[in-house]
């Protein structure tokens, strides 16, 4: 299996944070917001980098997690 458990469990955190933020710029209701024109695209950029840290992060050989 190309990917474990941790993978899809950063995934999803990932994609939590995605709808988050888009959900958080629906209800702000103003283009010049706050959230909408700085904390946002931050935390979209963030979210998308983590994604794709997340399909590529491998556990070390001989590492075990109780």
């Amino acid at each position: 299996m190309p990917l474990g458990k941790i993978n899809y469990l950063f995934i999803g955190m990932g994609v939590a944070v995605i709808a988050f933020s888009y959900t958080a710029m629906y209800l702000e209701n103003s283009a010049d917001g706050y959230f909408s024109l700085y904390a946002s695209p931050i935390l979209l950029v963030a979210a998308y980098a983590w994604i794709l840290f997340a399909l590529l992060y491998r556990r070390k050989k001989g590492v075990r997690s109780k």
